[in-house]
């Protein structure tokens, strides 16, 4: 891996910020000073490790006090150094993001299992407070998945599993695409190394059999699109190793894979966007069934970008995905594209877009509230946020994200409370259901209400598995039984 300099970290960063250099050589040598003597388990001085940290963040293009904070996010955990002492040194956000990523260690726990859930529950809640500190942790987790290779095989597995479990879910809700696709592969390739290399050997060789003409035929289509005076940009590239892996696991031939070999269509606007998708459609015979428009439609993570499947050259699937330049950004990386628009202001519109626009947030922030046990709690955060997911549709065609075994009762309250609370019939694709009814991936659901039925009833609780559903029901028969 590249040795990555406290030289490099500073050019990067005034390449997009002009900061007072001197806090962050301050805070180089305050976090090199602490970590002195102390050599990860590749045998290389410590710092090393958040110094990669902070220069992974600046390509994101990462405020000050956040790149400050990654060099120190360490130091209370591992060294001599306190909070107070960071608050003095420096100022209270960057004191706040160390707090939030330093683990909780000399608190009395019953077991390891509880203080781990602790501090996984620490990390998801510390979105309502402050979403650099997830930052952080994410691209902390990805140095060290990174360089996993010098740590015992018990530790690799044990930490690739808790990355797809916890770590990738994460990066996936805040719309950190790029972290997400590179911690699924190295976690993949330390739990399944067999499957994995197969499955490498097989991407490869179609890149072989497939780069030179693919190449050529983006040369064809940048004269096309001149010709139409749409400023375009492509980008060729292939499905990541263990998005084909949980294809395959779908019964679906490699070679039928749709999205298998995609060119990203980098445009100036909105309009661009539909404009070349008309072009891409008189040039290429599509496959109607695999178009998503999610800029009309954003996904829940506020991806937004065209979706077409069509014929290719040598009659390959082909997959081509429109998009704005600024979309491209929040397509890599998410909440932390903010950066690149809003510079020190990020923070206050990543909370402020996570409150308004992000489903599964308001989903945490209820799962905190209700659930005191720790366990318990990251038990019901897997099971409801992190888990498989199903996506369906309202009347108006708002997408709607729950989790797998939800019923109609879920749905509803996910609405509104008083849409749960006054639900007396389900309609689903056209066809009237049972309030247990469990729903499907695109359904689409109407909700009969009646506002002098009394409803709901005790039953219900039985019919609905988001912890959401069951409170507000629980709290309507608790105030209509007094």
């Amino acid at each position: 891996m590249e040795s990555i300099t406290y030289n490099d970290l500073e050019k990067k960063v005034l390449s997009y910020s002009l900061v007072e250099i001197r806090k962050l050589r301050r805070a180089y040598e305050y976090a090199n000073n602490h970590h002195k003597n102390q050599f990860r388990a590749s045998g290389e001085p410590y710092i090393i490790h958040p110094l990669n940290v902070a220069y992974i963040l600046s390509f994101m293009h990462a405020d000050m006090d956040t790149i400050i904070a990654s060099l120190l996010h360490d130091v209370v955990e591992d060294t001599e150094s306190t909070l107070d002492e960071i608050e003095k040194t420096f100022n209270k956000t960057v004191r706040d993001l160390v707090d939030g990523v330093t683990k909780m260690t000399k608190l009395d726990f019953n077991n390891k299992k509880e203080l781990s859930a602790l501090n996984i529950r620490k990390l998801i809640v510390s979105l309502a407070t402050d979403p650099r500190i997830i930052i952080i942790k994410l691209v902390d987790r990805l140095h060290n998945m990174r360089t996993l290779e010098y740590k015992s095989l018990e530790k690799q597995l044990e930490k690739s599993l808790e990355t797809l479990e916890i770590y990738v879910p994460l990066s996936y809700y805040i719309g950190a695409n790029k972290i997400r696709d590179e911690l699924e592969n190295l976690s993949f390739k330390y739990l399944k190394p067999s499957i994995y290399g197969d499955i490498k050997k097989q991407r490869e060789d179609l890149k072989r059999e497939t780069k030179n003409t693919l190449e050529k035929e983006i040369e064809k289509l940048k004269l096309l699109f001149k010709k139409n005076g749409i400023k375009v940009e492509f980008e060729l590239r292939y499905k990541d190793i263990y998005s084909i892996y949980k294809k395959l696991l779908t019964k679906v031939n490699f070679d039928m894979i749709h999205d298998m070999i995609s060119i990203k269509v980098i445009v100036k606007s909105p309009k661009d966007c539909y404009m070349a998708l008309m072009l891409l459609h008189e040039a290429y015979t599509p496959i109607n069934d695999k178009f998503k428009d999610y800029i009309a439609k954003p996904k829940t993570n506020m991806y937004k970008s065209l979706h077409t499947t069509v014929f290719g050259p040598d009659n390959r699937l082909l997959q081509f995905q429109i998009r704005t330049r600024e979309m491209e950004q929040v397509a890599i990386y998410g909440l932390t594209s903010y950066w690149f628009k809003y510079k020190n202001n990020a923070k206050f519109f990543m909370k402020k877009d996570l409150e308004n626009n992000f489903q599964f947030f308001k989903e945490i922030k209820e799962l905190d509230s209700t659930i005191l046990d720790n366990i318990e709690f990251l038990s019901q955060v897997k099971k409801e946020l992190f888990g498989s997911n199903i996506y369906v549709y309202t009347t108006t065609g708002e997408v709607i994200e729950l989790p797998n075994g939800a019923t109609v009762i879920d749905f509803a309250y996910k609405i509104h409370t008083d849409i749960g609370n006054s639900m007396v019939a389900a309609i689903v694709n056209n066809e009237s259901v049972p309030l247990d009814y469990v729903l499907e991936n695109q359904d689409k659901v109407r909700i009969i209400t009646d506002q002098s039925a009394y409803v709901p009833k005790d039953d219900w609780l039985d019919k609905v598995v988001t912890t959401s559903a069951k409170n507000k029901i629980m709290d309507y028969i608790k105030e209509h039984e007094e």
